[in-house]
C-alpha cells in the first residue's frame, strides 16, 4: 500500500497459496513497479516470521527498492513497533484485514518506505 497510489490491497480470499517460485514472481513484479516509481517497500509480518522480507532480499538489486522488515509476531509487538491500536486488535482480532492494513500503514509510518505489505494469520493448528 502506498499513500501516493490507489489502495491495491488484497485479502487472503484473493490470494492463492504461494510456493517459492510464485512468491518470487510476485516480488519481481512489485519490485519493478517500485523502481519505476522510485519508491521503497517495508514489510510487516506476523505468522511468516520474516519470510517475505527474506524473499525480498534474496532478489538481486533489492537494496534499490526494499527498505526494511518488521517481524511482529505478538500483539504487543504489533502495538509497540507498528503502532497498531490495541483496541483494533481486541475488536477485530490479530488475524483480520483491519489489523493487517494497520500493520502495513505502521510499517510505512515507521520507515523510509512509501509502500508497505503486511501478513497476519494463524501459524499451525494451535496458533
Amino acid at each position: 500500500m502506498s499513500p501516493s497510489t490507489p489502495d491495491n490491497s488484497l485479502s487472503n480470499k484473493e490470494l492463492p497459496a504461494l510456493d517459492g517460485k510464485a512468491l518470487d514472481a510476485i516480488l519481481t513484479d512489485i519490485s519493478g513497479r517500485l523502481l519505476a516509481r522510485g519508491e521503497m517497500l517495508a514489510t510487516a509480518e506476523s505468522c511468516t516470521g520474516g519470510l517475505i522480507a527474506a524473499a525480498c532480499t534474496d532478489l538481486a538489486g533489492s537494496s534499490q527498492w526494499f527498505e526494511r522488515g518488521f517481524v511482529t509476531y505478538s500483539n504487543a509487538a504489533k502495538t509497540e513497533l507498528l503502532g497498531v491500536d490495541a483496541a483494533l486488535i481486541a475488536q477485530h482480532g490479530a488475524v483480520s484485514e483491519p489489523v493487517a492494513r494497520a500493520m502495513a500503514e505502521g510499517a510505512i509510518a515507521r520507515s523510509h518506505a512509501q509502500a508497505g505489505v503486511a501478513v497476519t494469520g494463524v501459524a499451525g493448528p494451535t496458533g
